[in-house]
């Protein structure tokens, strides 16, 4: 009996290690036909703009970066959009400073959050969007 259960364990813990790793999406450069396309597939998608030279973006970074984990964010999408050469894209969403973040569920904006860097508010602003 007691070893049936340390079988059966042992069984137990070799197959969640055999288990396959849910690989986080990756960050993408904003690429106004990907954009596109993940729009038309009705993705949710995250548009990180940023600027390298900014301090709140550099605060916002490892939010973001523990978000792509998140299981409720698995199939999105996620994009960086550089602040000093996107302009198209800033103008089209009225986009007004870096270390800017939204959320879109297919071609519709559901969340924005603007130069927040404290971590429970930002997650709070990304993940109200879905």
């Amino acid at each position: 009996m007691i070893l049936k259960a340390i079988r059966s364990l042992l069984a137990f813990i070799a197959a969640i290690f055999a288990a396959p790793v849910m690989a986080a999406p990756v960050w993408q450069d904003y690429n106004p036909a990907a954009f596109s396309r993940a729009q038309e597939a009705g993705k949710i998608i995250v548009v990180d703009v940023h600027a390298v030279w900014c301090p709140t973006c550099k605060a916002q970074a490892p939010t973001l970066d523990a978000l792509r984990q998140d299981a409720q964010l698995k199939d999105a999408v996620f994009f960086k959009a550089d602040f000093d050469k996107e302009k198209a894209f800033l103008r089209e969403h009225r986009i007004p400073r870096q270390s800017t973040v939204l959320v879109f569920r297919g071609k519709e904006e559901t969340a924005r959050s603007i130069a927040e860097s404290r971590p429970r508010q930002l997650r709070e602003a990304v993940l109200a969007g879905l």
